[in-house]
C-alpha cells in the first residue's frame, strides 16, 4: 500500500494521532486527505494548517459515517484508505454509568462497523480497498483503570480480525493499529492509572507513530504496534494466563495505592 496518489479519509483528525496521520499522508504524496472530526472548528484548523479537506462528523452516528463516505466518493473520488481512528476513553469500572459504556461502544467499536458497512460493498465492486482501524494496546492487554475502554478496544480488535479474514481473498486489506502510550489529549493526565501503566515503556510522539504506520502499510501488515514490548506482553499473556492476571493485579494495586 503506497500512499502516493491515494484518496484517504482519517477520522479523529482534529488532533493527536489523527492529525499526525493526515500530515504524514500529505507528506507522502496522497492525492487527497479528508480530515474528519466531531468538532468542525478543529477539523477546519487541521485543514488550514495541513491542506486536507475538512469534514465534521460524529462517528458514533451511523448516518454521519455514511455521509462522510458518500460525500467523499461523490465529490472527490473512490476512497482507497479509510482510517477509522477516532476513539474515546470513559467508563472506569463496572460502576460507571451506562451512558459512558454506550459512548465507548459506539465510538470505539460501531464506528469501525459503520465504515465497513458502507465501504465494503463499494470496495468489493472495485476489487480493492484498505481499512486502517485504530484500536489500542489495551485491546490486546486490557486497561488498568479503564473498564469500558479495555473491553471495547478488545471488541475493535475482534472486528478488525473478522473483517480481514472475511474479505482478504476479495482484495480488501485491513491493518489494526494498537498504540501503547502516545502523547495526545487522552494521555495528558500523567496521574491517570491507565496512562501510568501504558507509559511504562515510554511516551511516543504522534509523528513517530505516523512514520511507523506508513512503513507497516507499505508491507500491508495486519497488526501495527508502536511499542515492540507489547508483542512480548501478548506472548506472556497467552503462555500463562494465570500468571499474567496475577501480574496485572499487582500492577493495579501498585498504581492505585492498594499495595
Amino acid at each position: 500500500m503506497e500512499i502516493k496518489d491515494k484518496i484517504i479519509v482519517v477520522t479523529g483528525a482534529g488532533s493527536g494521532i489523527g492529525k499526525a496521520l493526515v500530515e504524514k499522508f500529505i507528506a507522502e504524496g496522497a492525492k487527497t486527505v479528508v480530515g474528519v472530526d466531531i468538532n468542525v472548528d478543529t477539523a477546519q484548523k487541521t485543514a488550514a494548517e495541513l491542506g486536507c479537506v475538512a469534514m465534521s462528523a460524529d462517528v458514533a452516528k451511523e448516518d454521519d459515517v455514511r455521509r462522510v463516505i458518500e460525500d467523499t466518493e461523490n465529490t472527490i473520488g473512490p476512497i482507497d484508505l479509510f482510517c477509522s481512528n477516532a476513539g474515546v476513553a470513559a467508563g472506569a469500572s463496572e460502576q460507571s454509568a451506562n451512558v459512558e459504556w454506550e459512548l465507548c461502544w459506539d465510538v470505539n467499536v460501531m464506528s469501525h462497523v459503520y465504515a465497513a458497512r458502507y465501504l465494503v460493498p463499494r470496495m468489493l465492486e472495485r476489487g480493492h480497498g484498505y481499512f486502517l482501524n485504530t484500536a489500542s494496546a489495551a485491546g490486546l492487554l486490557n486497561q488498568i483503570g479503564g473498564a469500558a475502554y479495555g473491553v471495547t478496544k478488545h471488541a475493535a480488535v475482534g472486528f478488525s480480525e473478522w473483517l480481514a479474514l472475511t474479505y482478504a481473498h476479495q482484495g480488501i486489506k485491513v491493518s489494526l493499529l494498537c498504540p501503547q502510550a502516545v502523547r495526545t489529549a487522552m494521555t495528558a493526565d500523567a496521574d491517570d492509572q491507565g496512562t501510568k501503566a501504558a507509559s511504562g515503556d515510554g511516551m511516543m510522539e504522534p509523528a513517530q507513530l505516523a512514520d511507523i504506520v506508513v512503513e507497516h502499510l507499505r508491507r500491508e501488515d495486519f497488526l501495527i504496534l508502536t511499542h515492540e514490548e507489547v508483542k512480548t506482553y501478548m506472548q506472556r499473556k497467552t503462555a500463562d494466563y494465570n500468571r499474567w492476571i496475577s501480574g496485572m493485579n499487582r500492577l493495579f494495586q501498585k498504581l492505585s495505592g492498594a499495595a
